[in-house]
């Protein structure tokens, strides 16, 4: 088909896996659904984004979704085109469309799709086969300035779950999350009634029985936990990612028992973690926290990738959510082989709140710290962390003291702040009937989504980016009230320091103290 008419995409260049193995050229009968991202009518403001002000998804969707015309020319170009509108959502800004790739090409088209088999980053060991696409892609004329992004052609796993277990024989020193609850003075009187927090999955399941019995171990009633199946993704338990999707929901649900949880479970691709985020953030009701436990390295994403899930970041701020992200797993490098230094993306965001990892020695009775360092096993796990090369430093970081970014200027500081996340002092979870003990910055995410529910039913509102409240008033050296600071260890090239550090961030909670610094405000 002449594609001649059509027009370079910005920022879709994509590269192809060094460990795709080729199978064959996508076929053009292969159905396939791509979402399109729409610009904005207005760009949001970036102090409406920052709080404390909100709006509503009904205000949101006027203000800053997509236009009206932009919706009817899209919509009609695809149909003439022969393709099927499956979706519009003018507040997320998405339409998807659906057809045979022969028909797909003839308004979006990649420089070459084939379909590959690659290593699952998800499953160790296990092979994924999947469509890939490399170089650029183009679109209609007509789309050009106003569809931003498209997704659903390459559909490789783009992220990696950041939950660990034990490597080594070692006997764990572990936690229930109550436990946990206790050593970082969650506030007392509150259980985050009232509120919903929403949970992204990109794989795995809920394991029949399994909440059940966890929470009858522990007191507690069960939570109220509700499923919503994204796109392609599903509820399928017996995945060696129930793991993350059963640390996430424990955590929550034992440390805000009160709150209602929203699991979004979706294909692991670029399409769907952005898809699921959406849905997520213009769920009903609004919800008070997301957990993402999910992500990679800022340079394994295309630079639309990163924009459209940072516009979704954006959204939920501007209602009030705060949107809690795992830093990562694999410390400075985030898993690079070459040991490159890099962050791991959405925590990478400024708009996200970057949750590092530390490792916690503590009498859970008596609520008593002994030490708490950053987690660095020596092993390859390590709290995730550094410099972003992608994202500016925003104003309220400014005065901590982050390093400029291997000479790119100031830049984003991962992670903001921090919890247990060393398997070696983690999570007492229950996982397919079986008792088990895992930590990563995985479990960091949910237990900062409970608190900031906790915070919201004490405080009768909402918090949205809590990243300006966190660093105000915090200079180099100091670490702000209701935060306790991490001093020693390291996460490969950086190391703890009084203050802000790329470890873990700003310190780990003083539930109680940092309530009240917040009603405060």
């Amino acid at each position: 088909m002449d594609d001649t008419r059509l027009v370079p995409l910005p920022g879709s260049e994509r590269s192809a896996q060094e460990t795709a193995r080729s199978i064959e050229p996508v076929s053009d009968s292969e159905r396939i659904e791509v979402t399109l991202v729409l610009r904005r009518r207005t760009e949001i403001p970036d102090d409406l984004v920052e709080g404390p002000e909100t709006i509503t998804r009904e205000e949101l969707a006027a203000r800053y979704g997509a236009d009206p015309a932009d919706i009817d020319m899209v919509k009609r170009t695809a149909e003439q085109h022969g393709l099927t509108v499956t979706l519009v959502d003018p507040a997320s800004r998405r339409v998807k469309i659906s057809g045979t790739l022969g028909r797909l090409r003839s308004v979006v088209e990649a420089d070459s799709l084939t379909q590959v088999t690659t290593p699952d980053p998800a499953r160790e060991g296990r092979m994924v086969e999947h469509r890939q696409r490399t170089g650029h892609l183009r679109i209609l004329p007509e789309w050009d300035g106003v569809v931003i992004g498209v997704t659903g052609l390459d559909n490789r796993p783009q992220a990696r779950p950041h939950f660990q277990r034990l490597k080594t024989r070692a006997v764990p020193s572990a936690y229930s999350p109550v436990d946990l609850g206790r050593i970082y003075r969650f506030p007392q009187g509150t259980d985050g009634s009232g509120q919903a927090v929403g949970v992204i999955e990109l794989g795995g399941g809920i394991p029949d029985g399994d909440l059940d019995a966890y929470f009858a171990e522990l007191g507690i009633p069960t939570p109220s936990v509700d499923v919503v199946e994204v796109g392609n993704g599903s509820n399928a338990p017996g995945d060696p990612a129930d793991g993350e999707v059963m640390l996430d929901i424990e955590v929550i649900g034992a440390l805000a028992p009160g709150a209602r949880q929203v699991v979004y479970f979706a294909e692991n691709s670029a399409q769907g973690f952005a898809d699921a985020v959406s849905t997520a953030v213009f769920a009903d009701p609004t919800p008070t926290a997301v957990s993402v436990s999910w992500g990679q390295r800022e340079d394994l994403w295309t630079a639309q990738g990163r924009a459209i899930l940072d516009a979704a970041l954006a959204d939920a701020a501007a209602m009030g959510i705060t949107v809690c992200v795992a830093s990562g797993d694999n410390g400075s490098s985030d898993g690079d082989p070459t040991g490159k230094r890099h962050t791991d993306f959405p925590a990478s965001s400024p708009r996200a709140l970057a949750c590092g990892g530390t490792r916690l020695d503590a009498d859970p009775d008596t609520a008593t710290v002994s030490s708490e360092t950053v987690w660095n096993d020596g092993a390859g796990g390590a709290s995730g962390g550094g410099i972003s090369r992608t994202f500016k430093q925003p104003g309220w970081q400014a005065n901590v003291g982050v390093p400029d970014g291997d000479g790119q200027g100031r830049r984003r500081g991962v992670p903001d702040v921090a919890g247990v996340a060393d398997p070696a002092t983690g999570y007492r979870v229950l996982v397919q009937g079986q008792d088990e003990v895992i930590g990563g910055t995985s479990a960091v995410a949910p237990l900062w989504a409970a608190l900031t529910a906790r915070f919201a039913e004490a405080l009768g509102r909402p918090l949205g980016m809590l990243q300006p409240l966190l660093y105000d008033g915090a200079a180099a050296g100091t670490t702000p009230t209701g935060l306790r600071d991490i001093t020693q260890g390291d996460n490969g090239d950086f190391a703890a320091t009084p203050g802000w550090d790329a470890c873990t961030g700003l310190g780990v909670p003083d539930g109680q103290a940092l309530l009240n610094r917040l009603g405060s405000v």
